[in-house]
């Protein structure tokens, strides 16, 4: 059973604000605060390199505290700048040619999109998107179908930006395994949220970020990289902490580490790795039953409100509620609701553009929820938005 005040003793932030932007940035607890002031101090009081000197135990064992996190073993992460980064890291360094067949989902984040329109511009590669079943997710039985010689690469968000549907890692995981190609899952948005075992889902790659459910600092995300499919990446950069390098050639190294680049931010790096222990401290299982609870009492109490419309789907759904309110734009609702001391956010179009198009929706409003949120929060919240769906219409 998870200690909800003891949760919000450790959260400063909750002091001054309903926040209801975990999907976006989750406050920071005490432990990793206190972790990146130190460093901070140890660094202004020595000097940087001296700084890192002393505490490269502390550095390394940051690498052991995600891989446990994940179960995964410290060789096998690498340490980025963001989740998009180290996405791209790893899709950039596998190797393409014209004809090769990316299969993705309909929920893909826009800047993988991104990747995916210049792959098939630069080499030739076509991007198949999987379609979705009736209940949201992606849809197994399609995903096989399009499993072919020529797949080179599963790749799907385990949970998207704009919505709570959780996808079957485990279940693509299997499919993508019996054929032999490649899966990388984005796990943006469920480090930290969810139980997460990359053996039992079977992923060769995994992406993720510090500042979400992880309640890290923001700046960072990190990679796992399958010991065996680290083999096939060729990274797209380089520098001499990722290789041996001489004036005549270079020699990667043989984990993960080969796509990181030598500068970090050691102090944030620091808060990760706390950030990291604290989840497994507090259970991860732990966490994902409040935070179900919590946001099947916040779609339900949406749902009672005349004038709003929930547009989350999936059979299995998580902390992110996505929803709109009738005549009003989500912009508007997100700063009235931020007037009332309560934090939010919102996806476009931009955000998700195949399933936002596909679903005919041109923004939404993203609330999303934590284990240190309170019932009281999600109430304020609900009182919030009946008072903003209730209100008069501005006319220009």
């Amino acid at each position: 059973m998870i200690d909800v005040e003891r949760l919000r003793a450790d959260t400063p932030g909750v002091e001054h604000v309903n926040h209801l932007n975990n999907a976006g940035g989750a406050l920071m607890p005490t432990p990793v605060i206190e972790t990146i002031q130190q460093y901070l101090d140890l660094e202004i009081s020595i000097g940087a390199y001296e700084a890192f000197e002393s505490k490269v135990d502390a550095a390394e064992a940051v690498y052991g505290s995600i891989a446990a996190l994940i179960g995964a073993e410290p060789s096998e992460i690498a340490l980025m700048d963001s989740a998009t980064r180290a996405w791209d890291m790893i899709v950039y360094s596998l190797t393409h040619k014209p004809g090769d067949r990316i299969l993705t989902t309909t929920t893909e984040y826009g800047s993988n999109w991104a990747t995916y329109l210049q792959l098939a511009d630069r080499f030739g590669v076509e991007i198949v998107t999987v379609e979705d079943a009736p209940t949201g997710e992606v849809d197994l039985e399609a995903l096989a179908r399009e499993i072919d010689e020529r797949a080179t690469l599963v790749t799907m968000n385990h949970m998207p930006t704009n919505g709570g549907v959780v996808n079957p890692a485990a279940d693509v995981g299997a499919i993508a395994n019996a054929a032999g190609v490649p899966f990388l899952l984005d796990a943006c948005q469920t480090v930290g949220q969810l139980p997460i075992d990359v053996g039992a889902i079977g992923c060769d790659f995994l992406t993720s970020t510090s500042r979400k459910f992880l309640r890290g600092p923001r700046g960072l995300g990190f990679a796992y990289v399958n010991a065996t499919a680290g083999e096939l990446l060729d990274p797209v950069f380089v520098d001499n902490h990722a290789a041996r390098v001489t004036d005549k050639s270079i020699e990667f190294r043989s984990d993960a580490r080969k796509l990181e680049s030598w500068e970090k931010n050691w102090a944030m790096v620091m808060g990760l790795g706390v950030a990291a222990d604290y989840a497994m401290k507090i259970g991860v299982d732990d966490i994902w039953q409040r935070v179900v609870a919590l946001s099947e009492s916040t779609r339900s109490g949406l749902l009672e409100i005349d004038g709003v419309q929930v547009h989350d789907r999936g059979k299995v759904q998580g902390a992110i509620v996505t929803f709109t309110v009738d005549g009003r734009n989500v912009i508007e609702v997100k700063e009235l609701l931020h007037e009332g001391g309560i934090n939010v956010s919102w996806s476009t179009i931009n955000s998700a553009p195949f399933d936002m198009r596909m679903r005919g929706i041109d923004s939404l409003v993203r609330a999303s929820v934590h284990a240190y949120n309170s019932e009281e929060e999600i109430a304020a919240f609900l009182d919030t938005v009946r008072v903003i769906a209730g209100a008069p219409i501005a006319t220009a």
